[in-house]
């Protein structure tokens, strides 16, 4: 491999968010909201795939009649992305629907592999750490894919017991939460009110985006459908 380094002058810098972390309620119009994407495919966990029209693969831990995997949540990651990266597909966009399952798989693959129960049980922390470096690994190679990547995530209401006030927030443990959204470039919260009315709002972001800076029209339609999105005087 021959590494070209770059000139040493100051570049253009190019800010378009490519990699979306997206949390609502159940039926809140998550996988709906992600299935508008260009040419989507879904890795999905919940089992509701069959309900939309967006093309997606299954992720489970399959076990044999002795209990043994006889293929794991963590080789299927792996064949999807290895797949992605040879770029003889015409997906442009991946949807992990949901990621507090795939985290839950990776967990259980682990443990099943290692005859425990929890990663715990593994001596030296050498389950956690096995547990971070394939989390880091799936995000990692997802980002680098020149694709948009979706993470969806349920959502839980945390009380503060001292002010009795009640936010909302994504049901993806922190720890898993620092690793996910550190790669991504968006958080958008999605929400349902009634039967018929659904919104959508930007809670966090990477850059000051313009509507100038997203290439695709079609993403740029989606996200200026997101509260927040963008400033008011730039739409």
């Amino acid at each position: 491999m021959n590494l070209i380094l770059p000139e040493d002058k100051p570049v253009k810098p190019r800010p378009e968010p490519r990699n979306f972390f997206i949390y609502g309620a159940t039926m809140s119009g998550k996988s709906y909201f992600s299935s508008f994407f260009p040419h989507p495919l879904s890795l999905n966990t919940d089992g509701n795939a069959d309900q939309g029209t967006t093309p997606s693969v299954q992720i489970r831990n399959v076990r044999g009649t002795d209990g043994r995997l006889e293929v794991s949540a963590i080789e299927m990651l792996d064949s999807v992305v290895t797949q992605l990266q040879a770029g003889q597909t015409t997906f442009q966009t991946v949807i992990v629907d949901v990621i507090d399952d795939i985290c839950v798989m990776i967990e259980d693959a682990i443990c099943i592999n290692a005859g425990v129960q929890a990663l715990s049980d593994i001596p030296y922390g050498k389950g956690y750490a096995l547990f971070n470096t394939i989390l880091q690994r799936f995000v990692i190679n997802l980002k680098a894919l020149p694709m948009n990547v979706i993470y969806v995530s349920r959502e839980i209401s945390v009380t503060d017991e001292s002010t009795g006030s009640t936010q909302l927030k994504p049901s993806l443990k922190t720890k898993y939460y620092n690793i996910v959204n550190g790669n991504c470039d968006l958080v958008i919260h999605t929400q349902k009110f009634g039967t018929e009315t659904y919104t959508r709002e930007v809670t966090d972001r990477r850059a000051a985006y313009k509507p100038e800076n997203i290439t695709n029209k079609r993403v740029r339609q989606l996200l200026e459908s997101c509260r927040n999105m963008f400033p008011v005087n730039t739409k």
